[in-house]
């Protein structure tokens, strides 16, 4: 099996974890250990994240072309995304039906069109090159500290994100130069729509993706930021399960 593709266990009919733009699918574990009452759940490290590999182009066409390599080879699945991971499920359900039996879509949207990568810059460049322990990640991210220590590796002197940022700059950059709506009504399989309170995604478009959807849910996460599925977690499990009882 690829390094890239985690096997978090479980029986059943598969389950396709989707991670968010800087993440690997090892952030999920949490997440996975309820979901394999439900199916043999696996999580896919994207190119240019965790393991895989694969050298660029960072473009969301190979992405989604990436997963449906995986999910070929798995069998028709439930895909579960976050953020970035989100947009690539979305796409192969609606380029490649048969591989997909229903989609979750955490904190993403498909049209940010005008938002430059421009003002994360600033941000970007307060995050030590080199981090000196794992206490440092979580201590530096704070709230989402225990999310970001799974996406670093040892290095000389510490732990360095695995994900390189300018690549994550570019990967980002076109989100704000294209528009995926065809995702949205290309889609036939069932979608759950799950925004964050407190999202980072422009304001009421996840309700308007479900609405334009021929068969979608829509669902607020209270209290939540991006990583609802950390911030609101019981909350966050209700609606996944709830959703894939109907599958």
């Amino acid at each position: 099996m690829r390094d890239w593709l985690v096997d978090f266990g479980g029986s059943g009919r598969p389950i396709v974890l989707t991670h968010a733009l800087m993440g690997r699918a090892r952030t999920w574990w949490r997440t996975a250990r309820w979901l394999r009452s439900y199916g043999h759940v696996y999580g896919v490290d994207a190119r240019g994240h965790g393991r895989n590999p694969k050298p660029g182009p960072f473009t969301t066409e190979v992405f989604v072309a990436d997963l449906a390599e995986v999910v070929a080879e798995l069998g028709q699945a439930t895909l579960i995304g976050h953020s970035m991971g989100g947009l690539h499920a979305l796409g192969l359900a609606a380029s490649r039906p048969e591989l997909v039996r229903g989609v979750v879509v955490e904190d993403m949207a498909v049209d940010q069109r005008g938002r430059t990568v421009e003002e994360w810059r600033p941000l970007f460049r307060t995050w030590p090159e080199v981090f000196e322990s794992i206490a440092h990640v979580r201590e530096f991210f704070a709230g989402a500290g225990g999310y970001f220590s799974e996406c670093v590796e040892e290095c000389a002197g510490g732990y360095r994100m695995i994900a390189e940022l300018e690549d994550a700059m570019r990967i980002a950059a076109e989100w704000g130069r294209e528009q995926y709506w065809s995702f949205v009504t290309g889609t036939r399989a069932p979608v759950l729509y799950l925004e964050a309170e407190y999202t980072l995604m422009p304001a009421g478009q996840m309700a308007e993706m479900a609405a334009k959807a021929p068969d979608a849910e829509h669902v607020l996460v209270p209290g939540a930021a991006h990583l609802a599925h950390e911030d609101a977690p019981e909350f966050y499990r209700g609606a996944v399960e709830a959703f894939l009882s109907r599958l």
